[in-house]
C-alpha cells in the first residue's frame, strides 16, 4: 500500500473527487489523529456486481424484513456510527476532517448512505462516494445481526438497477469475500476505473 501524509485543511470535496477518479482515496491513523494520508493500494478489492453472492443463511432472514431499509435519510448519522469505537472495533479511522469531507460530498449528491433502522433506531448502515458509474465503498456498521449485511443487498440491487458497473470496496475482508469480493491488481482496477470514469455520474 502507498500513501502520503498531509495536514493541509484545504483538502476541498471537488480535490476528493478528483482522487478518486484517479484510484486514490484518503484515511486516518484513527479518529484522533488529526493528519490525512492518501492511499493507493497495489491490490484493490471489488465486488464484481454480476458475481455477487447472498448466503442461504442470509436470505432467509432477509425474508423476515427484519429492518426498514432507507437511503440517504441520515448519512451524517451512519458516517458518525461508523466513526465509533465499539468492542468488536475499538478504533477507526474516521478523524474530523473526513466527517466534514463526506458530508460535503453528500450534500453535492456525490456521497450516499444505506441505512437499516429497528423503528426509530438506527442499527445498521454503509456509506460510499459515487462518480461516474463508480461507487467507491467507505465503511459500514452493525449494531443489529445482519444489519450491514442487508444494507450491503439492498447497495448492490440498487447499484444493479441504475447502471453501475464498479463497486469498490479499498481493501477485501473475511466478512466481504463471503459476498464474493476479490482483489485486482492495480493495474486491472485502473482499466475498470477509466472505463467507470467515461460515464456520467448515476443517479444513486
Amino acid at each position: 500500500m502507498a500513501g502520503r501524509r498531509s495536514r493541509d485543511q484545504s483538502i476541498t470535496p471537488e480535490l476528493l473527487l478528483r482522487a478518486y477518479s484517479i484510484g486514490m482515496f484518503p484515511m486516518s491513523e484513527s479518529a484522533d489523529d488529526p493528519e490525512l494520508f492518501w492511499v493507493e493500494p497495489d491490490l484493490r478489492g471489488i465486488i464484481p456486481l454480476d458475481d455477487f453472492h447472498v448466503s442461504k443463511s442470509l436470505a432467509k432472514a432477509m425474508r423476515k424484513h427484519p429492518f426498514d431499509i432507507r437511503f440517504d435519510t441520515a448519512f451524517d448519522q451512519v458516517v458518525e456510527k461508523c466513526a465509533e469505537s465499539v468492542e468488536n472495533r475499538p478504533s477507526t479511522w474516521i478523524n474530523a476532517q473526513i466527517k466534514d469531507l463526506y458530508g460535503a460530498l453528500h450534500r453535492l449528491g456525490h456521497a450516499h448512505s444505506v441505512e437499516a433502522w429497528e423503528g426509530d433506531a438506527l442499527v445498521g448502515g454503509l456509506y460510499g462516494v459515487t462518480l461516474g458509474s463508480a461507487y467507491f465503498g467507505e465503511s459500514m456498521f452493525s449494531r443489529r445481526t445482519n444489519a450491514s449485511k442487508i444494507c450491503l443487498v439492498h447497495l448492490v440491487e440498487r447499484l444493479r438497477e441504475r447502471g453501475f458497473t464498479l463497486l469498490d470496496t479499498q481493501f477485501t475482508t473475511e466478512h466481504l469475500v463471503t459476498f464474493g469480493a476479490i482483489d485486482i491488481p492495480k493495474a486491472e482496477y485502473g482499466v475498470l476505473l477509466d472505463r467507470a470514469m467515461e460515464s456520467e455520474t448515476l443517479r444513486f
